[in-house]
């Protein structure tokens, strides 16, 4: 029981990480659908899963999809060439990690703070007029900095979107795949309660 919380926790941080990563970086690419859906998503989150899985083989950090890409793509980064070079420059940088450790981690901060502009520009695109969407983004938005998790973020959006529809009695408009989405995530959120109600670590 513990392997499988463990896992289902892993699964959701890096699916739903991925997927606001996707796309927040394919808005400021200008590559999402008429739906605001990036294209070949299914591609990229199978490379991403087989990355995830080979970082975890290799005892290294996750290697995943990183929000910080959108301040290439800001640049006019489209084809995934910048990716590639940005990989080399930082395979070059691992001779100079002794030099590297000189610069402090304040040195970072101007790159956040460009990074957060344009992930920012795209919640003009949002309809604030409409509570019962206005209110799960703000959440959204508002709990990524504040939790320091992209998932958290998104499960948030999720659950409160559900739960306003079955307030306000819209219960047909819900698709069944956000019923299981949400529930998903109040077991998320739930975790430690259900750990310690199971007598797992």
């Amino acid at each position: 029981m513990s392997a499988i919380l463990l896992v289902f926790t892993l699964l959701l941080a890096d699916f739903f990480d991925t997927m606001g990563t996707m796309v927040a970086i394919g808005a400021e690419a200008g590559l999402l659908d008429k739906e605001g859906n990036p294209p070949n998503s299914q591609k990229i989150l199978i490379v991403d899963s087989l990355a995830a899985v080979a970082g975890g083989a290799s005892g290294v950090s996750s290697n995943t999809a990183y929000i910080e890409s959108a301040a290439g793509v800001g640049e006019g980064a489209r084809t995934g060439l910048a990716s590639v070079v940005t990989g080399l420059l930082f395979l070059v940088a691992t001779f100079l990690a002794p030099l590297v450790a000189v610069v402090p981690y304040e040195a970072a901060t101007p790159a956040l703070v460009v990074v957060g502009f344009l992930m920012m520009q795209q919640v003009k695109n949002i309809d604030w007029d409409d509570l019962e969407i206005a209110i799960p983004a703000f959440l959204t938005i508002v709990l990524m900095p504040f939790t320091y998790s992209i998932t958290a973020g998104i499960g948030a959006g999720f659950v409160v979107y559900v739960l306003i529809k079955v307030v306000r009695g819209k219960f047909s408009v819900i698709h069944p795949l956000m019923w299981g989405i949400a529930s998903l995530f109040v077991v998320y959120f739930a975790i430690d309660p259900i750990k310690n109600v199971l007598g797992v670590g």
